[in-house]
């Protein structure tokens, strides 16, 4: 697992606090520290609050990963990669989660609520948990990313 602090932040929007609430209870079994960054209801909220939320943290130290959930997985994930040194990758099967933590070393993993079931998104999270970064030819890339915009 490349946690090395047993600490994530999870966040959605509506169309994804179903599969984030199974996900908070899937990674604590698991003995990871999860914190639920909301929302908390099947209200509509607005994705790109949730987002932020958890892309700040992860960049800021508060939390080691992230992952945000909202109908597709797109939208949250734009605005999770909005904030410089956040690299969320939007995720919908295995071989995505393990080549986004090797070649894109990242730190947020996103998905779509309406897209995955419950046992899909844990293959997906354990996946993305279980792979390390591979560094090497990858590194400038990943270096990039916050220098060319």
């Amino acid at each position: 697992m490349f946690l090395k602090t047993n600490k994530m932040i999870i966040g959605s929007d509506h169309g994804g606090v179903e599969l984030k609430t199974h996900l908070i209870k899937f990674l604590e079994a698991k003995g990871i520290v999860v914190e639920d960054a909301g929302c908390h209801g099947t209200a509509s909220v607005d994705y790109p609050e949730y987002g932020a939320k958890v892309a700040k943290a992860v960049v800021a130290g508060k939390a080691e990963a992230g992952i945000v959930i909202c109908g597709t997985g797109i939208g949250i994930s734009i605005a999770a990669n909005r904030v410089k040194g956040a690299r969320a990758s939007l995720c919908h099967n295995t071989t995505y989660a393990k080549l986004t933590r090797q070649h894109n070393d990242s730190n947020i993993l996103a998905l779509g609520g309406r897209f995955v079931s419950f046992n899909e998104a844990e293959a997906i999270v354990q996946t993305w948990l279980s792979t390390e970064y591979e560094g090497g030819r990858h590194q400038n890339r990943v270096d990039l990313l916050d220098t060319v915009a």
